[in-house]
C-alpha cells in the first residue's frame, strides 16, 4: 500500500541575513521570554538548525586541530559516564497497585482518544477492544476523530457508533489542518474526562490497563504516564525483530531514567495525560510532526512528571519494509530536534531543574549532537592519520544502548528467569538489535544536516497499517 500523506505547514522560512539570524539569539525581556513559552511553532527553526549545525562542525574541526582537544572530550565523557553510572545503577520505581473493584464508585472519569484516517484495515478491532475494557462503562468515553478518510473508515465508525453508546465519531472536513495534532485538539473540548488517552489505530490494548494507569496519577506531580510499547509482529523479518529490541532499549532508559529524577517521555501510542496538565501547556502543537515529543518538553517545562507503566503493554505493527522505516525514523528524529530548536531558551535557562536539565543534556548529546559530529569527526581522522576524536564518547554511547538493550529484553520477555538458554537467546537478540540500531546514526546525522539547509521540513507522511484480511472485509458490502 503507498503511503498516505498527512497535512503539513511549511514552518521554515528562507534564510534572513545575519542581523536576523543573531536576533534569535537576543536577550529579551522576562514578559516576552515568558509569553514565548508554549508557542506552536517558533519561526527560525531552519536558521537556528543551521547554526547549530555550524558550530557541531566548527567545533569538532577545532578539537582536532588543537592539542588540549582531547581533553575535552575526556572531560565530557566522564560527565556523561556519572549520569550514565547513575543510570545503570538506579533501582525502578514500582508500580503501584492496580484498582480494585470495591472503589468504582470513585473511578475517574477517562476519555479515550483516537485519531483515524485511512484505518479501515485496523479500527473496527481497536474500536471494539476499547469498548470492552474492564472499566465501568459510565466512567470512561472513546472518541474516534475520522480525519477526513477517503476510504472505508467512516462507514466502518458510524456502524460502530450505532452498537457501543460510549463511542462517539467526530469527521473532520477535508479543510481541517493540524494533522494528528489538529484532530485531538479539536475534539478535546466536547470531551469530560479527567484524563485524556491517545492511542494509534493499530494498537492493541489489555482490557485492564486503565485499572492498571491510573494509580500512577495519585502522584499530583505525575502530569502524563506512557505505557510501554511492544511490536505485535515482532517476528516477521529483521526489521521487525529490531524494532522489538528497539521498544526494550527504550523502555529500560525510561524506567531508569525516571528513577534518576530525569525525563520520562511520551511515545503517542498509549499515552495518558492528566487534563490540568494538558490545558495548562496549551494543547497539542500543531506546527510540530511529532506531538507526543513535543508535549513531553512543555509538561516537563511546566514541572509536570511523566510516568512509565512497564506492564502491560500496549502492542502495535512495527514498520515491515527499510524504506518505510527509514521514512517514520526520520520523521521521529526531526521532531525529536525540532523541540530544542523550539524551546533551547527555556531549557538553557534550567526551568526542569538541574537533574532534568542534566539528563535532558546527555541524550541530547548522544542522541543528536554526537551523530551530527560524526562527519567532520571521521573526515578529520582520515586526514590526520588518527583515530576520531569523540572515539570515548562514542564507546560509551555504543556500551549503554547495548547493555540497556540486554536488560530492557529480558524485562520485558514473558519468561525473564536466567538459564542457559535464555541467556544465549537474549545475546543473539541484543547482537541483532544493536547492529539494527546503528540505523539512528545515519538518521540522526542526516536530519540535523537535512534541516539547516532545505526550505521546507520533511514530507509528514502517516505509517500504514495493514491489519488483517479477516477485519478489514467485515464491514463489505
Amino acid at each position: 500500500m503507498p503511503d498516505n500523506p498527512w497535512p503539513e505547514h511549511d514552518s521554515y522560512n528562507e534564510l534572513d541575513p545575519i542581523s536576523s539570524l543573531l536576533s534569535d539569539f537576543s536577550d529579551s525581556d522576562d514578559e516576552d521570554f515568558e509569553n514565548a513559552y508554549f508557542f506552536q511553532g517558533l519561526e527560525g527553526r531552519r536558521r537556528k538548525a543551521a547554526l547549530t549545525l555550524t558550530l557541531v562542525w566548527g567545533g569538532t574541526i577545532a578539537l582536532h586541530l588543537l592539542s588540549w582537544g582531547s581533553w575535552v572530550v575526556w572531560s565530557l565523557t566522564a560527565l556523561v559516564g556519572i549520569q550514565a553510572t547513575r543510570i545503570l545503577f538506579a533501582q525502578p520505581l514500582k508500580s503501584p497497585a492496580s484498582l480494585t473493584a470495591a472503589t468504582e464508585a470513585d473511578y475517574p472519569f477517562v476519555s479515550l482518544l483516537v485519531s483515524a484516517k485511512n484505518e479501515e484495515a485496523v479500527i473496527s478491532k481497536l474500536v471494539r477492544t476499547l469498548c470492552e475494557l474492564d472499566y465501568p462503562e459510565n466512567r470512561y468515553e472513546l472518541w474516534v476523530i475520522d480525519d477526513y478518510s477517503t476510504d472505508r473508515t467512516p462507514q466502518v465508525l458510524n456502524r460502530l457508533a450505532k452498537e457501543y453508546d460510549q463511542l462517539k465519531v467526530l469527521h473532520r472536513g477535508a479543510d481541517a489542518g493540524g494533522g494528528k495534532s489538529g484532530a485531538l485538539n479539536q475534539v478535546l473540548p466536547l470531551t469530560k474526562g479527567d484524563f485524556v488517552a491517545v492511542f494509534d489505530a493499530d494498537a492493541s490494548v489489555p482490557k485492564d490497563l486503565l485499572r492498571r494507569v491510573l494509580p500512577l496519577f495519585e502522584n499530583p506531580q505525575v502530569g502524563a504516564v506512557q505505557v510501554r510499547k511492544a511490536i505485535a509482529n515482532a517476528s516477521l523479518n529483521f526489521w521487525t525483530k529490531g524494532q522489538m529490541a528497539e521498544m526494550a532499549v527504550d523502555s529500560y532508559f525510561q524506567q531508569q531514567r525516571i528513577a534518576v529524577g530525569g525525563i520520562g517521555e511520551l511515545r503517542g501510542n498509549g499515552q495518558f495525560v492528566r487534563r490540568s496538565a494538558l490545558e495548562s501547556c496549551g494543547g497539542w502543537n500543531e506546527e510540530t510532526i511529532t506531538d507526543d515529543l513535543d508535549l513531553t518538553l512543555r509538561l516537563h517545562l511546566d514541572h509536570w512528571d511523566i510516568g512509565f507503566l512497564s506492564f502491560p503493554a500496549v502492542e502495535e505493527e512495527g514498520v515491515t519494509r527499510a524504506l518505510a522505516l527509514w521514512h517514520q525514523r526520520n520523521r521521529w528524529a526531526e521532531g525529536g530536534y525540532q523541540r530544542y530548536l523550539d524551546y533551547w531558551r527555556l531549557i538553557a535557562s534550567n526551568r526542569m531543574g538541574t537533574l532534568k536539565s542534566l539528563d535532558l543534556f546527555t541524550f541530547l548529546l548522544i542522541q543528536y549532537l554526537l551523530p551530527a559530529a560524526a562527519i567532520p569527526d571521521v573526515l578529520m581522522a582520515i586526514s590526520r592519520h588518527r583515530l576520531p576524536v569523540f572515539s570515548p564518547l562514542t564507546t560509551l554511547f555504543l556500551s549503554l544502548v547495548t547493555w540497556g538493550m540486554f536488560i530492557g529484553i529480558r524485562r520485558t520477555s514473558e519468561n525473564p528467569r536466567m538459564r542457559p538458554a535464555e541467556f544465549l537467546i537474549t545475546c543473539l537478540q541484543t547482537l541483532r538489535g544493536t547492529f539494527y540500531m546503528l540505523h539512528w546514526m545515519l538518521v540522526m546525522a542526516g536530519t540535523t544536516a537535512r534541516i539547516s539547509v532545505r526550505p521546507k521540513r520533511l514530507k509528514w507522511v502517516k505509517t500504514v497499517h495493514q491489519g488483517n484480511s479477516e477485519e478489514s472485509l467485515k464491514f463489505s458490502d
